[in-house]
């Protein structure tokens, strides 16, 4: 059975005691809070696996605590039931609207009240490790990075300016997160090229850019078991590619590349000109723009996508000479 900590808010005593009774003959751990304020308080302490929120409460009602801790990116994966005794349609919509996982009806049967307690908490612990495993190739990804002084703060700034692009252009909630997770993981497959090529300040022999080559499929092996990851993973492979079809890995060309490692391949070629390197110096985002526009012009990036990139303000803001 899986059991967990369950944060109880209900401004009545007697429901809030009833509640504890059932959960705590079951195992589980449980707080309680007396109205929406408290709630939050409490939540912020306690960080709970399961909130059973009652709706209609003085202060803060429970749509709005639900809404505000759903809002919330550090929050809003923890499962939330709303307890209600109104039954019309509109209460269930406006429950769904703030971000409600489930729903229970006053006065709560026992049955109901343990057959969602323990779905929900069984997918919060499913979630919590799912956010383990990505916290664990994030952390590996920096630490790779970690090993080059040169690119210092790279992953963040893809993660962020990638995701910006993506808005810019119009790309879905979901293909943003992707660019996201993908500005920190993308280089995640240089875990397997020796620091020798990897920090070798001359030009490399085809040899050596032949390992290079190789870390976008082993940086989209690693990240092939979260399945979260299915939008990232197309990234990861194919941000090297080219519209002409020269790049790396599949030599895929034009539309064939997905469209999210379009955005970020050129957000990632923007950061490579603009910062320092073992191979050459840092060059001035006004430069760095120019030689993007020639390799635009030779069929190498996406027309559309580096003109939008080319008037967001984000590169006057970075980079030599900024």
């Amino acid at each position: 059975m899986s059991t967990g900590l369950v944060l109880v808010v209900d401004d009545e005593s007697a429901n809030r005691e009833l509640l504890v009774e059932i959960l705590s003959r079951e195992g589980h751990e449980v707080i309680t809070a007396s109205d929406g304020r408290r709630a939050l308080e409490q939540f912020k302490v306690a960080r709970p696996d399961l909130v059973l929120l009652d709706v209609q409460m003085p202060h803060v009602d429970g749509y709005e605590v639900c809404r505000r801790l759903k809002s919330d990116s550090s929050t809003r994966l923890t499962p939330i039931v709303l307890i209600t005794s109104l039954s019309a349609t509109q209460d269930r919509v406006n429950g769904l609207e703030a971000g409600a996982d489930d729903f229970l009806t006053k006065p709560v049967e026992r049955a109901s009240l343990l057959a969602r307690t323990r779905s929900l908490l069984s997918l919060k612990r499913f979630t919590d490790e799912l956010e383990h495993a990505e916290t664990v190739l994030f952390t590996l990804a920096r630490s790779i990075e970690g090993k080059d002084p040169y690119t210092h703060g790279h992953c963040e700034r893809l993660s962020e300016w990638s995701a910006l692009l993506g808005e810019k252009i119009g790309l879905s909630a979901e293909e943003i997160t992707a660019l996201r997770r993908a500005g920190i993981v993308h280089d995640i497959g240089k875990v397997s090229i020796p620091d020798a090529i990897l920090g070798k300040p001359g030009r490399l022999t085809a040899e050596e850019f032949g390992v290079i080559k190789e870390h976008p499929g082993v940086g989209e092996r690693i990240c092939s078991p979260l399945q979260s990851f299915h939008l990232v993973l197309p990234i990861v492979r194919h941000h090297h590619e080219k519209m002409n079809g020269t790049g790396y890995p599949d030599g895929l060309r034009g539309d064939e590349i997905p469209i999210t490692a379009r955005v970020l391949q050129i957000v990632d070629v923007y950061d490579a000109l603009t910062t320092d390197r073992p191979y050459k110096r840092a060059l001035p985002p006004s430069e760095a723009l120019q030689i993007m526009q020639q390799e635009v012009e030779r069929g190498w990036w996406d027309a559309d996508i580096f003109h939008e990139f080319s008037r967001m303000p984000l590169y006057q803001t970075h980079g030599a000479g900024a």
